[in-house]
């Protein structure tokens, strides 16, 4: 028998317990072995829960309690499941979490701890909650040499973008409905700036190269600025907006970004909508792959936790080899990259002084709105800006993928 201790008995925290109760007997005939939640660490009490008398309030229970081999981290942000984290892997305890704060600033530090004492640090439910990616990469396209990691990485936001895209929405207005349906907290930053796909592509671009990708080093820009208008040109174009999380290499050069960007309806990408995630991977042999399911919630996140607890108890006393090194990975400067745009301006910009400014481009109209638009042809980052800053009348700028 195995015992295991999930630290946080929040949304997932409950479910990852959920889980190994519920599908205990189909747990046990995969694992080899009987697992058994014997302490949860909160600081609430929770009556009346099943589970009320394995809840305890000080980590250091956990920490002098020799019967518990395997860790659930579900707390959320780096402080203190950091020290609580390596504390357990000091221990030559295995960790499985689903916290991608700590895992895009640790992880490095983390494997080789965990290497070190024969043990394993596993993060699956860190990108894509119920998605399986990250053992793909570490494993079944260890073959390959990554050259692209293209996803839709946060459903909060292609909530969003899809309703506003089939209504005809304002941001404003599909911000406070997906508050209401509980898809975006109160306070949701992270999700619209982008801050919660740049730290998922970090992590995974740190896991394709064997380097650290710091994700305070990703151009990050989210969809606050995207309005209905943009989607009717969008449709124009034959096309959809995702707010995408993207790393590639050029000539052993490594780029990532995160941005909203217009993808053709031949894209596979394309059509991902409502709260789904989708990841797009291209490798040097195995050409394209993606991997696509629900990107968060409760029990498909919580599985894929799950899932790695079992990995854990398979691999007792075995570390299973990541490769992810503390060395810095240097990111280019995205003004290098080249790529069309899909650009408006003020009304009563003149067309030739658009071409003076951009070169050639293709005009775009829409019905009812009175203002010039248009794709660029391929540029770099850096000329975009010289040429809007040239032309003065740019009102909004959306990155074509490729």
């Amino acid at each position: 028998m195995i015992n295991v201790a999930v630290l946080g008995y929040g949304t997932i925290g409950a479910g990852v317990v959920q889980v190994l109760q519920k599908n205990a007997d189909s747990i046990e005939s995969k694992a080899g072995q009987k697992i058994v939640v014997k302490r949860i660490l909160d600081l609430r009490d929770f009556p009346g829960d099943p589970n009320e008398n394995l809840v305890v309030h000080d980590y250091n229970i956990i920490k002098e309690d020799e019967d518990i081999q395997v860790v659930v981290e579900c707390m959320g942000g780096v402080n203190p499941a950091y020290t609580f984290v390596k504390t357990a892997l000091e221990q030559g305890r295995s960790v499985a979490t689903s916290n991608k704060e700590l895992v895009a600033k640790h992880g490095a530090e983390l494997i080789g701890i965990a290497r070190e004492k024969n043990a394993n640090f596993l993060f699956e439910a860190s990108v894509g909650g119920g998605i399986p990616i990250i053992r793909p990469l570490t494993q079944c396209l260890t073959a390959d040499v990554i050259e692209e990691i293209t996803g839709i990485l946060n459903g909060t936001t292609n909530y969003m973008l899809t309703k506003m895209d089939e209504e005809g929405s304002a941001f404003d207005d599909v911000l406070k409905e997906a508050q209401q349906k509980g898809y975006a907290e109160l306070h949701p930053e992270a999700d619209v700036e982008g801050f919660d796909a740049c730290r998922k592509i970090a992590i995974l671009t740190s896991l394709a190269t064997g380097k650290q990708v710091d994700f305070e080093d990703i151009h990050t820009e989210g969809i606050t600025k995207i309005t209905a208008e943009d989607f009717l040109y969008a449709k124009a174009l034959n096309s959809g907006i995702k707010l995408l999380a993207t790393s590639w290499s050029e000539d052993g050069k490594y780029f990532a970004m995160v941005s909203p960007m217009m993808v053709e309806k031949s894209h596979p990408l394309y059509g991902v909508r409502d709260v789904f995630n989708a990841i797009f991977v291209h490798g040097n042999m195995v050409d394209d792959t993606m991997f696509y399911g629900r990107g968060a919630g409760k029990l498909p996140t919580a599985s894929a936790v799950a899932a790695d607890v079992v990995d854990c108890v398979k691999h007792l006393g075995t570390n299973i080899k990541i490769n992810w090194s503390p060395e810095k990975l240097e990111l280019e400067d995205i003004s290098a990259c080249k790529r069309s745009f899909f650009v408006r301006t003020k009304a009563g910009t003149e067309e030739e002084s658009i071409k003076e400014s951009f070169g050639d481009v293709t005009f775009v109209s829409v019905d009812g709105i009175d203002e010039k638009a248009f794709v660029t042809g391929i540029m770099a980052e850096a000329d975009y800006t010289a040429a809007a800053e040239k032309l003065g009348t740019v009102i909004q700028m959306i990155r074509v993928n490729e």
